[in-house]
């Protein structure tokens, strides 16, 4: 059973990979057997999506049905081959299914996981459509509804301010330089800068954006995080950065102290090592007769 660990353990770790000058990597897992590798690799952070699910169906990352209970239903198989690394939930803030936010928090504090992340976040979508701002807005209204106070990105912004009061460790994706100014100021300790669906591999997506853009658009996010809250730890994700070496130049290019990858933990890796092992197997040849 993965171990309980504060909020200050996890962050005395993660500071002490920063200053020993390692970059910070977060690996999306959803299975056990890709946890356990994670971690017996040295991954900072296990971190749970409910996406992973289709990623292990051979399909793109997409979310299919409520996120939440997915997300709960992977745990008990990570945290049984998980010994010594943080895990952490991808928990949807906004869930029209548990409309009682601290309830809904509760429940993946009392499984077991050490920290959350913001996952499913509708700032990916705002992000990716013209107009997306309208679309946030349109969310925000949706409130009243619901019978709560905030939805829609406020929402995501109100579960970290609600979990650091609880001093449970927090990381956030943003989208923009507000965004990462909504998160800090909520307290978040890790911000994770995400610059679009990850490419690569056999399902990936299409590249969204120039690198030189992407990069620089990255770092005036993080520079906001860091007027905000100097002490926020800043990481990338996605896009064009979809194995090892695709990531060398965020740490050349941007001041991120790390990454976080999801298919580029439990998707490209498995498509190669899975090909390249058939091919290997028929690379034999009978013996003549």
């Amino acid at each position: 059973m993965a171990m309980k660990m504060t909020r200050q353990h996890i962050l005395d770790r993660l500071w002490k990979e920063i200053g020993e000058n390692r970059p910070i990597f977060g690996a999306g897992c959803s299975a056990g057997i890709i946890a356990k590798c994670a971690e017996l690799g040295k991954a900072d952070l296990i971190i749970v999506y409910s996406t992973g699910k289709t990623r292990m169906m051979g399909l793109p990352t997409t979310i299919i049905g409520p996120s939440n209970p997915i997300t709960l239903d992977m745990a008990d198989e990570l945290m049984n081959v998980v010994k010594e690394t943080p895990i952490i939930a991808g928990l949807e803030a906004n869930d029209p299914f548990y409309l009682d936010l601290e309830a809904s928090l509760k429940r993946f504090i009392d499984k077991g996981f050490n920290g959350v992340i913001n996952f499913p976040t509708v700032g990916l979508y705002e992000n990716l459509i013209e107009g997306g701002m309208a679309l946030r807005k349109f969310n925000e209204n949706m409130a009243p509804g619901y019978g709560v106070e905030h939805w829609g990105w406020p929402r995501e912004v109100e579960m970290i301010r609600l979990l650091r009061h609880h001093d449970v460790f927090t990381m956030a994706y943003v989208f923009t330089p507000a965004d990462a100014t909504d998160m800090a100021g909520a307290g978040v300790d890790v911000i994770c800068v995400h610059v679009g669906p990850t490419m690569g591999g056999l399902t990936g997506f299409i590249e969204l954006e120039d690198m030189d853009s992407l990069l620089k658009k990255s770092q005036d996010t993080i520079e906001a995080a860091r007027r905000k809250n100097p002490e926020v730890i800043c990481l990338l994700h996605g896009g064009p950065f979809y194995d090892p070496e695709s990531t060398a130049i965020i740490y050349e290019k941007t001041d991120a102290q790390g990454f976080v990858g999801a298919s580029a933990v439990e998707r490209t890796p498995i498509e190669r090592a899975v090909m390249e092992t058939c091919q290997g197997f028929k690379n034999h040849s009978l013996k003549k007769r």
